[in-house]
């Protein structure tokens, strides 16, 4: 079902896709690991990014989602190049020194470095890391449901093998493609296409916590009030199956409105970054860069992944996805990536510090 807004083109629903993904992480990121309760007391506004001095900078999320972005534009969709490009990707993106890693994926990245091939490095996990890099196959191949299937298990798999993590990347893939081409997408057609997918599947415990997001949005529940519902009240975790349904309610709740999305989600509280990352990946998929408020695309600084080489990438992946033919993807200087890595982990290092002393002083202020 589609409003009176056409379809965006493929370049600015990747675009957007990839800047949604950028700008959700960084407004995230300052929340990351905290309740509803601490969060609000120590944030009592989500107007910017409270990261670096009204600044924001992005976490593994944008990283994974560029890194998709690249292997799709070396292999044109081809799997095998497809996963040998990602796999290489993920072994230079540890040497990076990047903040954030999740478990998972760190232990599949060092058997990447050991040997094994991005088809046997995975681990058996049900975290949410696919589902963080799932947004762009969505957009990109959303209309092959069998080559989105292919290239969602390859860039799974790399690094989580339980099914649950395939399963909850499906869900927001399909958000992602369904959004960039319909604009205005029915919950029920929404749900209907999921199960079709997951016809077959041992993937019950996904469909019905999906239904019920779907549900709780329909009757305008919250997205706070379903997350407690899950028994998430003092947050999100990064869990798949707590993340996903949690997304795709918010993004039934406020498919066109990114700004009221990311407050939304973002007070819901536990893994922040994330949420919000995949949330503003599917609803900019569906308004291009143009539905992220100017303000907060402007304050984003990010060197060397600044903005334009994000533009610059989705652009080169949209024509290859128009064309069918393979292109070597824009790359970033290995010195840049390290000397920005340095520069974040101390930024981080700070935020660690500053809430322990707001921990202190609240613990003091109480007695």
């Amino acid at each position: 079902m589609s409003d009176n807004h056409p379809k965006i083109s493929m370049e600015r629903a990747i675009i957007g896709c990839l800047l949604g993904t950028a700008v959700g992480d960084a407004l995230g990121l300052s929340f990351e690991g905290l309740s509803k309760k601490k969060q609000a007391r120590m944030f009592p506004d989500i107007k910017g990014y409270h990261f670096f001095f009204g600044k924001g900078m992005v976490s593994d999320d944008t990283e994974h989602a560029c890194m998709l972005a690249q292997a799709a534009i070396f292999s044109a969709g081809e799997p095998k190049a497809f996963v040998r490009k990602l796999s290489w990707n993920f072994r230079f993106w540890l040497l990076g020194l990047p903040a954030g890693v999740g478990y998972a994926t760190l232990r599949s990245v060092l058997k990447l470095w050991l040997g094994f091939s991005g088809t046997r490095s995975g681990v058996f996990s049900a975290g949410n890391g696919p589902a963080m890099r799932s947004p762009l196959i969505g957009v990109c191949y959303g209309n092959d449901t069998a080559k989105m299937r292919e290239l969602l298990r390859c860039s799974t798999r790399i690094t989580h093998t339980d099914p649950k993590a395939e399963f909850g990347a499906l869900a927001v893939a399909l958000a992602a493609g369904m959004a960039a081409r319909q604009h205005q997408v029915s919950a029920q057609a929404y749900m209907a296409e999921l199960r079709k997918m997951l016809a077959g599947e041992d993937a019950g415990e996904c469909l019905e916590l999906i239904e019920k997001a779907v549900s709780g949005a329909e009757h305008a529940e919250s997205t706070a009030s379903f997350a407690e519902s899950l028994g998430l009240g003092n947050g999100v975790s990064g869990y798949i199956y707590h993340t996903v349904p949690v997304v795709i309610h918010c993004w039934l709740s406020h498919q066109n409105d990114f700004a009221a999305g990311m407050k939304d989600i973002i007070r819901c509280g536990g893994d922040t970054d994330t949420t919000a990352a995949i949330l503003g990946a599917i609803i900019a998929s569906a308004t291009g860069e143009e539905g992220i408020p100017q303000e907060w695309l402007n304050n984003l600084r990010e060197w060397p992944r600044t903005k334009e080489w994000m533009r610059n990438l989705g652009k080169q992946l949209a024509a290859v996805c128009e064309s069918g033919l393979p292109q070597s993807p824009t790359s970033l200087p290995f010195y840049g990536i390290i000397l920005r890595n340095l520069f974040f982990l101390l930024i981080v290092f700070c935020h660690i510090l500053k809430r322990g002393l707001m921990s202190l002083l609240i613990r003091l202020f109480r007695k």
